[in-house]
């Protein structure tokens, strides 16, 4: 078995909208993030286009990595990671997205971060934009719905590329992109909620919007991409996508091209673009399909070629089944859901925890794309005991994130090129979506509940330590 390579990088990840808090802090504005309700698994979170004051809003205070920073990055390097993605707030650096110049409190903060990190030769990979963005661009052009919007995207990317050159080398444009394709997108990524008030289930959004706006998302990525490229050679630029395998339910042909056609528009239809350089072939009968109009204007094509990925990273949590059946029961999923799969079990959230379905997407993406891939998120959420004595044991972490390692070093042996794995996350964090604290993913456990009560204090859990020995050893030793 030829295992983990010397340079591998092991890493652990989190968000700003998630960890930050500090929402209003040293300048900072509203982002769509920050008008998301709390919630739970039962009761959805709701977004308001104002801050509304018998309302709980979670991403106000996070966990409040803002001022927590260096005492969570001093366990970061006690952990012994290689490598640490988070990413930075948009709204730090221009408060509604229009400003002429940015803020520079914004810009002194990640610059504390990142000389931080440097000081621990943590490798920092940096997400331009995790699910979140000015709200005063929602206000003024309905977010993404506006090609203006890919000229203030990239005004921010030419401020934090030449303020972070000396700093960052790892970069993804926007986080979990193709989510997009589904009816969560405009909510959570795409911005189109001008004057929406409700649960995240009641908003709708018509497929030609949503598409049309994640065209005008894939021309910004496409273009920091090649701005990168142009003006900071030593940039290595990556996408995000939620990666999500689609088994047929049975193995009649029309559940495996279910399942088939599930993939391509989840899957390949946004990484097509941002790998190869163009929409995939299926794209037209998609659109045509749903009575879609992509407004491609003349020099689009041309950006998306120029703006290639030099690496692909994913998120990886479940696998789902597809077919043509009516009565089956359902999975939950990262903000989509779909048909359960009876030979694999669930986590408490209703995700079918699938190790073996990292090995079959890492080989499929690699088959298609020959380039290098990173994980840049796994993990589990679940209910975390913290005992009498401070000490939290999550072996149901432990057997989650051993299986999936394994899954890697098995598709490394297989010949797929993967250098890197940040697992979701590093410390507990304000769940996307459900906005739930009790959610918990992290290595390390927050004092902080799901009515934001809380004294922020961080205590390592089991994980951790068992984490620092599989870096320690390169992965060669699971147990």
């Amino acid at each position: 078995m030829s295992g983990f390579k010397k340079d591998f990088l092991w890493g652990s990840a989190i968000a700003a909208n998630q960890v930050e808090g500090a929402w209003n802090v040293d300048g900072k504005g509203p982002s769509t993030a920050d008008m998301f309700t709390s919630g739970s698994q039962k009761n959805p979170r709701i977004f308001t286009k104002s801050i509304e004051n018998n309302k709980y809003y979670p991403s106000h205070d996070g966990v409040d990595f803002y001022h927590h920073y260096k005492e969570d990055i001093k366990m970061a390097s006690e952990l012994g990671l290689k490598a640490f993605r988070f990413s930075i707030n948009w709204t730090r650096i221009f408060p509604t997205g229009i400003e002429d110049s940015p803020n520079e409190l914004g810009l002194k903060f990640y610059d504390s971060v990142l000389d931080e990190l440097n000081r621990f030769n943590i490798e920092p990979i940096v997400t331009i934009s995790h699910f979140e963005m000015p709200y005063g661009l929602v206000d003024k052009l309905n977010g993404w719905s506006s090609r203006k919007t890919i000229d203030y995207f990239m005004n921010y990317c030419q401020i934090i590329f030449k303020r972070y050159q000396h700093k960052v080398k790892y970069w993804l444009t926007f986080n979990e992109i193709n989510n997009s394709t589904t009816v969560s997108g405009p909510l959570i990524s795409l911005g189109l909620t001008k004057d929406y008030r409700g649960t995240v289930f009641d908003y709708s959004c018509d497929i030609q919007t949503r598409l049309q706006a994640l065209h005008h998302q894939l021309l910004a990525s496409a273009k920091a991409v090649k701005l990168a490229h142009d003006k900071y050679p030593q940039f290595k630029m990556g996408n995000m996508v939620a990666f999500i395998p689609y088994y047929p339910y049975t193995s009649a042909p029309e559940d495996i091209l279910a399942a088939n056609n599930q993939m391509n528009i989840l899957d390949w239809y946004v990484s097509d673009v941002q790998v190869r350089g163009l929409y995939p072939y299926f794209a037209k009968k998609y659109w045509s399909d749903n009575d879609v109009k992509i407004d491609i204007l003349p020099g689009d094509e041309d950006i998306l070629k120029q703006g290639t990925v030099d690496f692909y990273s994913l998120s990886y949590y479940m696998s789902m089944c597809a077919g043509l059946q009516k009565k089956v029961a359902k999975s939950a999923g990262n903000f989509i859901d779909g048909m359960k799969n009876p030979y694999l079990k669930s986590s408490e959230w209703g995700w079918q925890l699938d190790p073996d379905g990292l090995r079959y997407s890492l080989n499929q993406i690699y088959a298609r794309y020959q380039i290098p891939i990173m994980v840049v998120e796994n993990g589990l959420g679940a209910v975390d005991k913290l005992e009498a004595n401070e000490k939290i044991h999550d072996d149901y972490r432990i057997d989650y994130l051993r299986s999936h390692i394994k899954a890697m070093r098995d598709s490394i042996d297989d010949g797929v090129d993967l250098i890197g794995y940040t697992n979701w996350s590093f410390i507990d964090l304000v769940s996307a979506s459900t906005g739930e604290m009790s959610k918990r993913y992290g290595l390390i456990y927050i004092d902080k509940q799901d009515d934001g009560t809380g004294s922020f204090k961080r205590l390592r859990k089991d994980s951790y330590y068992w984490y620092k020995k599989i870096i320690d050893n390169n992965g060669s030793d699971l147990e």
